[in-house]
């Protein structure tokens, strides 16, 4: 059984992710070994760059909370604006995919994921035809078949 734990944001240091010619940072806030249901994180994007890669979760589901700047979010309906206040839902699936961008010149795009985390866990990557999996004891990235 997970214990009550109480975190203060500024004493978290965030951790650099640069994944092609994007950069962003997390701040882990509720991990795994916080909770067993979900992970909330806090994620700041500079401009010009994006979060994650475009991607959907077989799963899990992600909310996100903008806290300040601007960006857009790719979907399967296209392209769609975000701003500080918006509140974003992606369900599981194929209908969930994703990727946010920031869209200012000048302001880092910050905002809160909450995630459901239920393992085992495969995340699809189309744009580079790889698919992720999460376990309990396992993790790892593969390439599909075309």
């Amino acid at each position: 059984m997970k214990e009550l734990t109480i975190k203060n944001l500024n004493a978290i240091e965030a951790i650099q992710r640069k994944q092609n010619d994007n950069e962003f940072y997390i701040k882990p806030v509720v991990t795994g070994s916080d909770a067993n249901q979900c992970t909330v994180s806090f994620i700041e994007v500079p401009p010009g760059n994006q979060a994650f890669g475009y991607h959907y979760h077989e799963k899990n589901e992600e909310v996100f909370y903008i806290i300040s700047g601007v960006g857009s979010v790719r979907t399967p309906d296209g392209i769609k604006s975000v701003k500080a206040g918006d509140i974003i839902t992606f369900p599981a699936g194929k209908e969930g995919a994703h990727v946010i961008s920031n869209a200012s010149d000048t302001e880092n795009l910050v905002y809160v994921d909450f995630d459901t985390h239920n393992v085992p866990e495969v995340v699809s990557l189309p744009d580079s035809n790889q698919v992720m999996v999460f376990g309990s004891h396992i993790q790892g990235t593969f390439n599909m078949e075309k």
